[in-house]
């Protein structure tokens, strides 16, 4: 707990500055009043694939791991869902611990476009997103599938910023968090496999 405390006041600090807020939400204006208003509606779309793919991803592998009856597929299900798991409680405790309000709150210039309730800092949407994207590219390293992956990812956050509800540095460490939650997994299963052999 104590280490999760500090990693949380060590991002908020860095985060935190004068010239890194200006920074923040001069990036954000840019893109929230500047946006493509045409493309409104598909970045709504985006935004809300966020926690139907995620959470379908494992339950898809599993189930197909269950149909070939195929234990390594099935384990690859179980990475997956607690690489979520992992990311959705780092960025809850986050979220209560810096407690940073909404952009369309602290600045109402901000047009915000969807539902956005719970505080700020880091993104659950693009934790979830990059958390989902960084399982399915370890588990198969493929192009076919990290591109896709990282590229939908990268449309969930680039959606909380045209969608008004995050500043960049909540994405950025949503990013961070869902990445890495998911290559932690990755590596703590590896390491369980190595040592039942």
């Amino acid at each position: 707990m104590k280490a999760l405390r500090f990693y949380c006041l060590l991002t908020l600090t860095i985060f935190s500055t004068a010239s890194a807020q200006n920074a923040d939400i001069r990036l954000l204006r840019d893109i929230n009043l500047n946006r493509n208003t045409q493309l409104d509606g598909f970045f709504k779309g985006v935004t809300n694939t966020t926690v139907l793919v995620a959470f379908s991803v494992p339950v898809i592998v599993m189930g197909v791991g269950l149909i070939k009856n195929d234990v390594p597929t099935q384990r690859k299900a179980v990475v997956i869902g607690a690489g979520l798991v992992a990311s959705s409680g780092i960025t809850y405790v986050m979220k209560r611990a810096i407690n940073r309000p909404r952009p369309f709150v602290t600045y109402p210039g901000i047009q915000k476009l969807t539902d956005g309730g719970s505080p700020s800092f880091p993104s659950g949407h693009t934790s979830l997103a990059f958390a989902t994207a960084t399982s399915l590219s370890l588990e198969n390293p493929k192009w076919y599938v990290i591109v896709p992956s990282y590229a939908w990812a990268g449309a969930v956050g680039y959606s909380r910023l045209h969608l008004g509800v995050h500043y960049p540095s909540d994405v950025l460490a949503g990013a961070v968090t869902g990445a890495g939650s998911s290559f932690v997994t990755y590596k703590v299963n590896r390491w369980l496999q190595g040592r039942k052999k």
